[in-house]
């Protein structure tokens, strides 16, 4: 017989005692309400990238989380079945590598990205802020002129200057591959 790797864990049916639910009582919530089941391979994913805050491959999550709260195959499911429902964000590097964020509504957030040290920085909200307006306005242009499931992805790319500031480090593959822009 198998096990059910669904749980009972106490975070997975919140209860709201008039605080503000956790980040990962909300993650659960989007989770019930897609139909999703609530296990324990995915309460634990969520929390460490909850922990995370920024975004990362899934090879360092799994690395993360330990060979025992489950294999990398399911970390690779779960990121799937998480950004089909909208509860995480992709971000590409420049050489086509995917890293995850988690998305509980909070405004879009924006990252620029080192072409030599593959570091993520976030972008300052203010200028986040700003380019969240823009984006909105082209996405309700390109709506009013038929345009049906309008979304985006932007990501920023140049080099760090190599100044004080102490970007995360992010570990992805070596293997870069530059693409010219098209004419």
């Amino acid at each position: 017989m198998i096990a059910s790797t669904q749980t009972n864990h106490p975070l997975a049916t919140p209860k709201s005692m008039g605080n503000m639910p956790s980040p990962v009582e909300l993650a659960c919530l989007k989770l019930k309400a897609a139909g999703l089941r609530i296990t324990q391979p995915r309460l634990a994913i969520l929390a460490a990238l909850i922990k995370r805050g920024l975004p990362t491959s899934i090879e360092a999550l799994h690395d993360e989380l330990g060979a025992n709260a489950c294999d990398v195959v399911t970390v690779y499911r779960c990121m799937a079945a998480f950004e089909a429902i909208g509860l995480v964000r992709r971000v590409f590097l420049v050489n086509g590598t995917s890293l995850y964020e988690i998305d509980l509504g909070d405004p879009a957030r924006y990252h620029v990205v080192c072409k030599e040290s593959r570091t993520v920085e976030v972008i300052d909200h203010a200028v986040a802020t700003e380019l969240t307006r823009v984006i909105n306005h082209i996405e309700e242009l390109l709506r009013s002129k038929g345009y049906g499931e309008v979304g985006h992805l932007v990501e920023f790319f140049g080099i760090s200057p190599t100044d004080k500031r102490n970007p995360v480090s992010v570990s992805v593959p070596e293997t870069a591959v530059l693409v010219p822009p098209q004419r």
